[in-house]
């Protein structure tokens, strides 16, 4: 630990989708800051103009809020933007060059590759200018002085990583237009918002040795750092974006709750240490600790997050539920405009479909019969279930039954039961005619629970409307 005021810095650039990877370096950090009393500091990196744009700025901080790390919460500072510290990245770069850790080099990337080449092909820039007393001027960059040694980075995760400094070469710090480069601009933004912790993926690793020379050239002492797993998929190679489904704002849009996004993303790399994974978002802030992460690669197992979304569905209230699908079902209800919703016959519903839902964009699928004035019909299932003369006869007695029966679910059920002892059938193989005259399909909810909600005249009809089907 430090005994700097904590706080906890994340810094995502704003060049495309929120990537699952980055909100759950996010959520370690606010865990933490959380926990200790810290702070939470956002940085958005927007110095990269020509991949920058302000839809994925809004789209970090609507992500971030959506997990629950929110602007309006006193844990939460920022956001920051380093495109508007330019001036004090070039300010610290003149300090480096003036205290002697930077010194300006000419020579062009056709140059160095010259004297590579000449050296047999082996290594990189030489340090060629090092002492050629150069200053600024059009073309020349400033080049930090890496010093002889080793440089040893202790990170809370990874533990003691040594670096040999012969192998780093003297890393550009302004370019040869001036502007600075992300190593130099990085240190500068942490220290001028007090970072005490830098915690991001193991990926970064390599670049660390180079932001600690900086800071101790800079006359400060370096954050505590942690470099936690990359996230893997199930062919065990890093997330990418261009061949895995990797946006957060994807997962929100399909129907995956929060919670259980959340819940899931801290598991990758850190457990609870009782055995379970889904647990409340305070028992993992009260027990998350650097320390405890994980130095293998996190699998990111889609089917395991679907699982997770499923047990938070089934955790719902039934307004809860109802109110967690509505931006679905409301698409579905515009999308079919001659349906015809009734809040009693979705509201009855709940119970019986939501053990099935994997996530909240089903709930539509899950329920559409029952507000369609003519349901889909599923041809196949269609074709071989009314493929008898059996299943004629079933859903023919069942039409005659139901005019008279009591209309409750478990009336409804032993009536059909009893026309299938008639034929010799289990109650699945009775029931398969009915549910498709009145569903269009041959699976879902529970059918006797349905045809109750529906009421007697709109089943009877239905099933009319299949034996007019039937003689077409």
């Amino acid at each position: 630990m430090t005994d700097r005021p904590l706080r906890y810095r994340f810094a995502p650039s704003p060049t495309g989708f929120f990537h699952v990877g980055g909100a759950r370096t996010a959520l370690f950090n606010w865990a933490l800051a959380k926990r200790f009393g810290g702070t939470f500091v956002l940085r958005i990196e927007d110095t990269d103009e020509e991949r920058n744009r302000d839809e994925w700025t809004q789209g970090i901080i609507d992500a971030l809020d959506w997990l629950g790390i929110s602007p309006n919460d006193p844990t939460f500072e920022g956001p920051y933007f380093q495109s508007a510290n330019r001036a004090a990245h070039i300010a610290a770069a003149q300090r480096l060059f003036e205290s002697g850790h930077a010194y300006y080099c000419d020579l062009t990337p056709e140059q160095i590759k010259a004297r590579v080449d000449a050296a047999g092909g082996k290594g990189g820039y030489d340090g060629f200018s090092r002492d050629r007393g150069l200053g600024p001027g059009p073309g020349h960059v400033l080049r930090f002085r890496v010093p002889n040694g080793t440089t040893v980075v202790n990170d809370e995760v990874r533990g003691r990583v040594e670096f040999d400094n012969a192998l780093i070469e003297d890393f550009v710090l302004l370019r040869g237009n001036g502007s600075p480069m992300f190593l130099l601009a990085n240190v500068v933004d942490d220290l001028d918002q007090r970072v005490s912790h830098v915690i991001r993926a193991e990926e970064h690793l390599p670049n660390t040795p180079k932001q600690q020379m900086i800071w101790i050239a800079l006359g400060a002492e370096p954050p505590v750092w942690a470099h936690v797993p990359v996230l893997v998929n199930e062919q065990r190679k890093k997330l990418s974006k261009r061949r895995d489904k990797v946006a957060l704002e994807m997962y929100r849009d399909e129907g995956f709750t929060m919670l259980a996004m959340r819940n899931y993303l801290m598991t990758l790399g850190f457990a609870l240490g009782d055995d379970r994974e889904i647990a409340p978002w305070e028992d993992f802030v009260d027990a998350f600790e650097l320390g405890s992460v994980n130095k293998s690669p996190a699998f990111f197992d889609v089917k395991k997050l679907a699982a997770f979304n499923g047990d938070y569905i089934r955790q719902m209230s039934t307004d809860e539920l109802l109110g967690a699908v509505d931006p679905w079902f409301s698409v579905w209800l515009h999308d079919h405009p001659e349906a015809k919703f009734d809040e009693t016959i979705a509201r009855g519903m709940v119970p019986h479909v939501q053990q099935r839902l994997v996530t909240l964009a089903d709930f539509p699928a899950a329920v559409d019969f029952m507000f369609l004035p003519d349901p889909m019909v599923d041809a196949d299932g269609w074709a071989k279930t009314m493929n008898s003369d059996t299943a004629v006869a079933v859903l023919r007695e069942a039409l005659v039954a139901y005019e008279a029966c009591a209309w409750d679910a478990d009336a409804l059920k032993s009536t059909l039961e009893t026309i299938g002892d008639k034929h010799g059938l289990k109650l699945g193989k009775t029931q398969a005619p009915v549910r498709v005259a009145v569903s269009g399909r041959t699976v879902g909810p529970p059918l006797f629970e349905a045809l109750e909600l529906l009421g007697r005249p709109e089943v009877l009809r239905r099933m009319r409307a299949a034996f007019a089907r039937l003689d077409a």
